[in-house]
């Protein structure tokens, strides 16, 4: 048995960064590009591993798959497993996590020059920490990858991050541990009363509505932190301005995504009744969140914490979508996790290079930069499009999605939070033309910028991916739909008998 866990495909691309983390602690300090083709390397097998999970996958089957269920720890009532499994609303989520490693690692080939070997070991184990979130299906193994996460991530800002660095580290840690440990309470009076951590088994147990809404809210609490939701957003400008730009990259393109995914993993499959009864709730914060991330990104002056606040907008659209309770709006959402990722990712990217070459973000210190830089500018405004929703771009195909779901829902039972979040997209358009306006259009102003170089190779070969993926997804989304759709009906049909009981 214990041979087929090792080989069984969720294992291999759960731990199989574990193999480059040993390699490399045998790899001499001073061979920093071996380290760096080494660590590349394994994060390239990992998503090749990825590749074969998705090839193993049946999408028209709702129920988890490739499950791995071996016993671990036993007490008088009930088991602790270690229990892996894969459907269609975690397999994009783990298929754009061993994406994004690789082009992240790839990114830092010039941006880190101390501590290599440090820095490619915790951007390895941050990936098995969120892998092993996306795919763990018993809570307790849930709880271990998610506070596993916070580790690298803490290393990742406090050593390679920027002045504030250890501020912003010890902020995000404290932030995330604080709404974990209600969390934890609510998987120990689950585990204790159920008698089980095993997710499906819960999922198909019975709980009364009354105690449904406590549990819903303890778990709120870790992943509305994590999303981050307003107002309890306030760690994550620190974070993104002070991490290295492959910790940005990673920071919004995953583990932002670890909070929206554990309310559609565990908020709304374990606790139907309550995720009725606080939709409105919930979306009249995303609506919030969306207008208010939107217009506190306008001002900045510091292009990557226009950034960095703008996903506090784009992170309320996806949560607007969860909560319309339909599959419309979920599938949307699952989508937009996705897009989020992807346009962020490559926005921190750019931005990274540029402040690589000019050692400033301050929008004030650029212009013309199109003159100079003709196939940097070029990219970025197509990112740019992208994270405003251009049509024709993967951020429409999502937004227009979760508009659709809150349109009618009856989850929500108004139409006025679709409406409101809709602006959210024309105030997007203004703050994202607005930076690319002082930073790109008009004559050179600035002497310094006179001579930048242009996009090398390496930088080209780190973004073109996600450009393909932006416009893959804008115009032919099919198939991203069609392996989440399944697992999204089972959910909304669990969900829709809820709402139909409430007489709503």
């Amino acid at each position: 048995m214990f041979l087929n866990v090792l080989t069984a495909t969720l294992t291999a691309v759960t731990f199989f960064p574990l193999v480059g983390v040993l390699i490399l602690l045998f790899v001499p300090n001073e061979r920093e590009d071996t380290i760096r083709w080494i660590a590349i390397a394994t994060a390239l097998i990992t998503f090749v591993i990825s590749l074969v999970m998705l090839g193993q996958y049946n999408p028209a089957d709702p129920n988890i798959q490739l499950e791995v269920l071996v016993p671990w720890i036993s007490f008088n009532d009930g088991s602790i497993g270690f229990h892996l499994g894969l459907d269609g609303i975690s397999i994009l989520m783990v298929l754009l996590t061993t994406f994004l490693i690789p082009i992240a690692m790839f990114g830092s080939w010039t941006g880190i020059t101390e501590r290599v070997k440090e820095y490619y070991i915790f951007f390895l184990l941050l990936e098995v920490g969120m892998v092993g979130v996306f795919l763990a299906l018993d809570l307790f193994l849930f709880y271990v990858f998610w506070e596993f996460t916070l580790v690298p991530m803490y290393f990742l800002v406090g050593i390679w991050g920027g002045k504030q660095r250890m501020y912003a580290a010890i902020k995000f840690f404290l932030y995330t541990m604080a709404g974990s440990i209600l969390m934890l309470l609510a998987i120990m009076w689950l585990g204790i009363n159920q008698g089980t951590f095993d997710v499906v088994r819960l999922i198909n147990s019975t709980i009364d509505p009354e105690t449904q809404r406590w549990l819903f809210l303890a778990f709120a609490a870790a992943f509305a932190i994590k999303v981050p939701m307003f107002p309890l957003h306030s760690w994550l400008p620190d974070a993104h301005v002070q991490a290295p730009t492959a910790g940005s990259v990673i920071l919004a393109g995953v583990m932002l995504k670890l909070g929206t995914y554990g309310f559609v993993r565990f908020n709304l499959s374990m606790f139907p009744d309550a995720s009725n009864y606080f939709a409105p709730m919930m979306a009249t914060l995303a609506v919030i969140g969306i207008i208010y991330g939107a217009i506190v990104s306008y001002p900045q002056q510091d292009v990557k914490k226009l950034v960095a606040y703008s996903s506090v907008s784009h992170l309320g659209f996806v949560m607007l979508g969860l909560f319309a309770l339909n599959s419309q709006g979920i599938q949307g959402a699952i989508l937009q996790m996705v897009n989020h990722g992807i346009s962020t990712g490559a926005l921190f990217l750019l931005v990274g290079m540029v402040y690589e070459r000019r050692h400033t973000r301050d929008m004030n210190e650029y212009g013309g930069l199109w003159t100079v830089m003709p196939i940097y500018g070029t990219l970025m405004l197509i990112v740019s499009l992208s994270s405003m929703g251009l049509p024709g771009l993967n951020g429409f195909v999502g937004e227009f999605t979760i508009l659709l779901g809150a349109f009618g829902s009856e989850a929500l039972g108004s139409n006025i939070y679709a409406i409101i979040a809709a602006a959210g997209v024309i105030l997007a358009a203004i703050y994202m033309l607005t930076m690319f306006q002082k930073m790109f259009l008009g004559p050179v102003t600035n002497e310094k910028n006179m001579h930048l170089e242009d996009m090398n190779w390496r930088e080209l070969v780190v973004v073109i991916p996600l450009l393909v993926l932006i416009f893959w997804i804008g115009l032919y989304p099919t198939p991203f739909f069609d392996l989440m759709g399944a697992s999204v009906e089972q959910l909304t049909a669990s969900l829709d008998s809820v709402t139909a009981i409430a007489g709503k």
